[in-house]
């Protein structure tokens, strides 16, 4: 029986907070490692009972939950149940007997977008529309749905980039993808016609994956890929897409803000159906013309900056 996989590295003082988060949200099983521990003999599994604690200084948590889970679904109860903890480094993988990615591909479709945008995977052939002229296809090999373009997140801003593209914003213009994963939406806005792509994120290897996904896309030198602390303050971009948890989207409201220059277009995503409304508040001391558009469970917010 395959699960979903969440994990991540904590100290060791917020280790318990972290496992109480994790099994109010309905995780199967949870797992403790040494996260110091230089290789993989030398980490003691431990599976601790009611009120024992590891001795280490950093733990490494991994917690299972349903095949069916929604990772981002997941992740917005973590931060609903525990705001004051940093869910941003969690990563998500399928564990089954077999080789998963593998079988994903097997099932893993083109999908389309808009007017003109496609999302392939590699092992598969160009699909009647894909091949048009003017047709933006993005080639991954995605591993997990989580940044592939099948979430409701990823499409609305896939749509959004598209809608763009179709009105003519966005050719030769500077996007910035902050919270960038797979680089999948930096990726589409330079096969759109974007100029230019920045890519940010704090997990380095989203920083990896965004490198390698826009070199295997032919566009790797027209996009930066770095982690937050290395963007530049003073930086601003005609288009911002920050595709990240409304929690995030609220604590970062004044940087997002600060990076799209006056007049530019910023799209918010990640948001779940009723948390709209108090981001509508916040970002509407920097722009006009919000709107809201959605998808099965989920929002995305754009406006344009005064």
């Amino acid at each position: 029986m395959p699960y979903l996989e969440l994990s991540l590295h904590c100290r060791e003082s917020e280790q318990p907070r972290y496992e109480h988060a994790l099994e109010d949200v309905g995780a199967l099983a949870v797992t403790l490692l040494d996260a110091d521990a230089e290789t993989p003999n030398e980490r003691a599994i431990l599976e601790p009972g009611v009120g024992e604690m590891p001795i280490w200084g950093e733990v490494a948590l991994s917690a299972l939950f349903a095949e069916d889970a929604d990772p981002l679904l997941l992740l917005a109860a973590l931060d609903a149940f525990d705001p004051g903890l940093d869910w941003s480094r969690a990563g998500f993988r399928m564990v089954e007997d077999q080789d998963w990615e593998r079988a994903w591909m097997d099932q893993y479709v083109p999908l389309h977008f808009g007017a003109r945008t496609w999302i392939v995977p590699w092992n598969h052939d160009l699909p009647e529309g894909a091949d048009a002229v003017d047709a933006a296809v993005i080639r991954l090999d995605p591993g997990l749905a989580f940044g592939s373009g099948t979430h409701p997140t990823t499409s609305l801003c896939l749509q959004w980039l598209d809608d763009l593209a179709v009105r003519g914003e966005l050719q030769g213009q500077a996007v910035l993808d902050f919270g960038c994963g797979s680089g999948i939406l930096a990726l589409a806005a330079l096969k759109l016609g974007a100029g230019r792509a920045v890519g940010v994120d704090n997990d380095p290897q989203a920083i990896l994956a965004t490198r390698d996904n826009a070199e295997r896309n032919g566009v790797g030198d027209r996009i930066a890929v770095h982690l937050p602390a290395d963007e530049p303050a003073a930086a601003r971009y005609p288009l911002v897409v920050a595709n990240i948890l409304a929690t995030a989207l609220d604590a970062l409201a004044d940087t997002l803000a600060a990076r799209v220059a006056p007049g530019g277009r910023i799209a918010l995503s990640g948001i779940l159906k009723g948390q709209e409304d108090e981001l509508l508040l916040r970002y509407g001391a920097w722009f006009d013309d919000l709107r809201v558009a959605r998808e099965d469970d989920w929002v995305r917010i754009d406006g344009r900056r005064r």
